[in-house]
């Protein structure tokens, strides 16, 4: 499964967002490396889509997607080269597949730290670039010469000499111009730059009102190479520890509708590259994750290899034309059901009935 890893400076809130995410369970203390091993939990994708399908279904289980998340302990300057965690912080970021950048930008007497989120995404960011840029310089000589009896390798140490340009000058890979087929060139590397980014500003309860003018300058300075969310994560945290119904009415009565979870937790899963399709009958509704790009075999495959293996056809139809018909079978009256083959790329939202035999 994939999974997204918090990264930030010591008290920029990442237990707290686990906490928010997984309904408790992790250490938030105002001082350094209260987390030292990383806490790794599981959230629930909120989908009104397979909402309005279960209750139109009348289905009995309803299951979400989920994404799994990674609280590591904090990051400090000098990371790179062993302060703090040193090296024990670097290796559990290698093991995630995007990274969301917690940077603080509460004030509080009693929690040590800088609260301007611009600060501490530099100091992330640099730790993790020069952390790079000693990664690549340890293998470009090598694949180099490797690179002479096999020039098959010529393009991989093109796109090293290429990153290592952009780590020099101090740009993280995901800031930089690589193209995509450069980035997968280096994805044996475990780079910790090469990564999808969402940077998310943890304000204050007093700062609810002036949320974009808080993330604004975040936004600015990333200009579109990450998305950039705000939210108060403690009270994001509260709010989880409470009953639905409690939890609505908080967020409610502060005026966060049904708070900033939902949208983080949609932008995560958007950012790895997964996307949602949906199966839905009177015992089950169900979510299933599945990489942008996948075909209806490979589609069929993520609920049981036996679909895959012995695909013939998917019956498909969108989500809100279903719900719009009413019912499965009304969609299969008027003909509404497209029979696709194993060509058909999948679509976010689409609603599959699969047709296999083995």
């Amino acid at each position: 499964m994939e999974r997204f890893g918090f990264v930030g400076l010591p008290n920029a809130g990442k237990s707290s967002l686990y906490n928010a995410l997984a309904g408790g369970g992790a250490l938030a203390a105002p001082y350094a490396f209260a987390t030292t091993d990383p806490n790794v939990g599981m959230a629930r994708v909120p989908d009104p889509r397979l909402d309005a399908l279960a209750e139109m279904s009348k289905s009995k289980n309803v299951v979400p997607a989920t994404v799994q998340f990674v609280d590591i302990g904090g990051l400090v300057a000098g990371a790179s080269k062993g302060e703090g965690l040193g090296n024990k912080f670097l290796s559990h970021i290698r093991e995630v597949d995007a990274i969301v950048f917690v940077l603080r930008a509460f004030e509080d007497a009693d929690v040590p730290g800088p609260s301007d989120p611009l600060e501490h995404l530099g100091v992330v960011e640099l730790e993790l670039t020069y952390a790079d840029l000693e990664t690549v310089e340890n293998q470009i000589e090598r694949r180099r010469k490797a690179a002479k009896g096999d020039r098959s390798l010529l393009e991989e140490v093109a796109a090293l000499d290429k990153a290592k340009g952009h780590l020099e000058a101090g740009t993280p890979l995901y800031r930089s111009d690589l193209k995509d087929d450069e980035r997968k060139l280096l994805r044996s590397y475990f780079l910790l730059t090469n990564r999808p980014v969402l940077a998310l500003v943890n304000i204050a309860e007093d700062q609810l009102d002036a949320i974009e003018d808080v993330v604004a300058p975040v936004r600015a300075e990333l200009a579109g190479r990450a998305e950039v969310i705000g939210m108060c994560v403690q009270l994001e945290a509260e709010a989880a520890m409470l009953d639905a119904s409690e939890r609505a009415e908080m967020l409610e009565g502060l005026g966060l509708g049904e708070g900033a979870l939902p949208k983080f937790l949609n932008a995560a899963h958007q950012l790895l590259g997964l996307r949602t399709f949906l199966t839905t009958g009177e015992k089950e509704s169900r979510a299933w994750t599945f990489r942008a790009g996948f075909k209806a075999p490979q589609c069929a495959g993520v609920i049981h290899t036996d679909f895959e293996r012995g695909f013939i056809r998917a019956e498909v139809i969108h989500w809100d034309e279903l719900l719009e018909l009413g019912s499965w079978n009304k969609a299969k009256d008027v003909g509404k059901l497209r029979v696709e083959g194993k060509d058909y790329v999948v679509q976010d939202g689409d609603v599959l009935e699969i047709r296999f035999n083995v």
